[in-house]
C-alpha cells in the first residue's frame, strides 16, 4: 500500500484516501479555440512519462478536498516529497531523488 502525505492536513494517509489528477505543472492553452487538432491532442494526450522522478497532481478526496503536487519516483512507486498547489515545482535533479 502506498502512503501519501497530504501538505493541508499534514497527514500520511493510504492511497486510498486520495485520487491521481495526472501530471503537474502543465500549461493550459488560454485559448483552446485557437489550437489545430495537432496541438489539441499533444495537450490533452502527450505527455512526459519519465522514468525516475516525475511531478503529479493529486486530490485529497476522503479529507480536505484539496488538489496538491507530488514528486514520485515511477521506479520504485515511492513518493518523495509533497507541496501545495501553486507553489513552484522544486528543483530536483536525480541526485537528490535518490537519496
Amino acid at each position: 500500500m502506498l502512503l501519501i502525505h497530504c501538505p493541508y492536513c499534514d497527514a500520511t494517509l493510504p492511497e486510498s484516501e486520495f485520487a491521481y489528477a495526472g501530471e503537474a505543472h502543465i500549461n493550459r492553452p488560454a485559448d483552446p479555440s485557437m489550437l489545430t487538432d495537432e496541438e489539441w491532442r499533444d495537450y490533452l494526450f502527450i505527455r512526459t512519462n519519465a522514468r525516475g522522478p516525475h511531478f503529479e497532481r493529486w486530490r485529497h478526496v476522503h479529507g480536505c478536498a484539496r488538489f496538491f503536487n507530488a514528486v514520485r519516483d515511477t521506479v520504485s512507486d515511492r513518493f518523495l516529497m509533497t507541496y501545495k498547489a501553486g507553489e513552484a515545482r522544486p528543483d530536483l535533479t536525480v541526485k537528490e531523488a535518490a537519496e
